[in-house]
């Protein structure tokens, strides 16, 4: 199960093409829709454009397969001076109620200025 601490960021259901040859969703798949949830999170605590600098750690824990939805939930774990680091876990809901978390990792975003360059984040 999720903390209390975390919050639901995207929910998202994998598409026909991004299955791979072993029937399940590919793995560049759902990192990609962690690094937009885990991006939506991070602009709101940097009050403006971040970028990833880093995946700190990324595990797969279970297959995504085509009809699964997916639920990204994100919490702050982190804060520099001009990045924040994200936890991210992904749930895949399967039929009825079966829920099964499938990958958790942490993603660092850094704060961008007008000039792309880090900036500082805000105060909390």
């Amino acid at each position: 199960m999720t903390s209390d601490d975390q919050e639901l960021t995207l929910r998202v259901v994998p598409a026909p093409g991004d299955i791979n040859t072993n029937g399940h969703i590919f793995g560049g798949w759902v990192l990609s829709q962690m690094d937009i949830a885990g991006g939506l999170i991070a602009s709101r605590e940097a009050a403006g454009a971040v970028a990833t600098v880093a995946i700190e750690t990324m595990t797969f824990i279970a297959p995504i397969l085509l009809r699964d939805v997916i639920s990204i939930y994100a919490q702050v774990v982190r804060r520099g001076r001009t990045s924040v680091a994200v936890n991210l876990e992904v749930f895949a809901a399967r039929g009825g109620e079966e829920r099964v978390k499938v990958t958790q990792g942490i993603f660092t975003y850094v704060a961008l200025d007008e000039n792309h360059r880090p900036r500082p984040l805000p105060p909390i």
